[in-house]
């Protein structure tokens, strides 16, 4: 397998660099101090991804996407992460699985999200089953030319500002009868019950949404009754592959520019130690990153590709957590200040 990358490759990501650099480094310390992002700057961020073309790279051209392989969506992705505050996720990427939703979805709801007019939120996680959707208990009850939905998700991230969510539950309360539908915002019995404080500042929340009696009209099924769960791993795979591409090293440029007592702390040999580790834990989460990215495009089937995009995320964020505590502390969060 060759992983070398071509010239396109590496000027796809020094524009992505470019981007992180001009239109997310500067609003940092906006969301650091107010934890949102005012008017102003959400629309100079959608104008920057526009311009530099990383609107929904992971849609077909023919739907306005950027059509990207998952190898080019995690060299973009790992330029992104390294803005602080969430602000990597700020280039929009709508759900993969609409692109398997009918021509009048599309056009009510992907195109749309592809052009950055609409927001999305993916609910699927419930604070009995965490990240296991076979373990969900959210149901609908069919009601004529209607479905009835109740039950309780959980950090149903954007759902507080979103225009429309996708619902993972079970039909009749069957997991064999998984299925996604579209829930439309402001709908009667959609309740936000709770918004849990994150460790961070961000331009987004993680709420919980409690659905009470929602009724949704049966168009708004994607995909079929039955095929919610093979849906919802496909957008598993694309977002653990880019949260494990938005893990990115800062720690050695750090060291390099931090003095003590006259000297580099990168010149002393107990920094040097970590600075060792850190390396050989970002190379080896870089290489599982792009060997997994490369067998996805190459066809890996359904199945595979979830459980390997699964066990890349829980080594690359472990990874990322290991660097950040064994990187020298500046004593307070680090922004890119300029």
């Amino acid at each position: 397998m060759d992983f070398t990358f071509s010239p396109g490759h590496m000027a796809l990501q020094a524009r992505a660099r470019e981007f992180t650099e001009k239109h997310l480094f500067p609003i940092e310390q906006e969301v650091q101090d107010n934890d949102a992002l005012s008017p102003e700057s959400r629309k100079a961020i959608r104008d920057g991804v526009l311009n530099y073309g990383f609107n929904a790279v992971n849609h077909d051209r023919a739907d306005g996407g950027q059509g990207f392989s998952l190898v080019e969506q995690c060299l973009v992705f790992e330029e992104f992460g390294k803005a602080t505050n969430m602000l990597g996720l700020s280039p929009w990427m709508p759900a993969y699985c609409l692109r398997f939703g009918t021509q009048e979805q599309k056009e009510q709801y992907l195109r749309p999200a592809i052009r950055g007019e609409i927001r999305e939120a993916f609910l699927v996680t419930e604070p009995q089953s965490g990240s296991d959707a076979g373990g969900i208990l959210t149901s609908a009850v069919r009601d004529g030319d209607h479905y009835v939905f109740n039950g309780l998700k959980c950090f149903s991230s954007g759902s507080e500002s979103a225009d429309y969510m996708l619902l993972h539950c079970n039909v009749d309360g069957d997991p064999a009868k998984a299925t996604l539908f579209i829930l439309d915002k402001g709908m009667a019995g959609f309740e936000i019950v709770k918004r849990p404080k994150a460790m961070y500042n961000g331009p987004s929340q993680h709420p919980w949404v409690q659905l009470t009696d929602l009724r949704v009209h049966e168009s708004k099924i994607l995909g079929g009754i039955g095929q919610g769960f093979e849906l919802t791993k496909d957008w598993f795979v694309e977002q653990r592959a880019n949260i494990a591409a938005r893990c990115a090293e800062l720690a050695a440029t750090y060291a390099e520019e931090r003095k003590a007592f006259g000297r580099k702390i990168a010149e002393f040999q107990g920094i040097e130690w970590k600075l060792a580790e850190m390396a050989v834990d970002i190379m080896a989460a870089k290489a599982l990153l792009y060997r997994c990215a490369s067998e996805y495009d190459a066809g890996l089937d359904r199945k595979a590709a979830h459980a390997r995009m699964s066990a890349l995320k829980l080594f690359c964020t472990e990874m990322a957590w290991r660097t950040a505590d064994q990187a020298p502390d500046p004593g307070r969060p680090r922004l890119h200040d300029g």
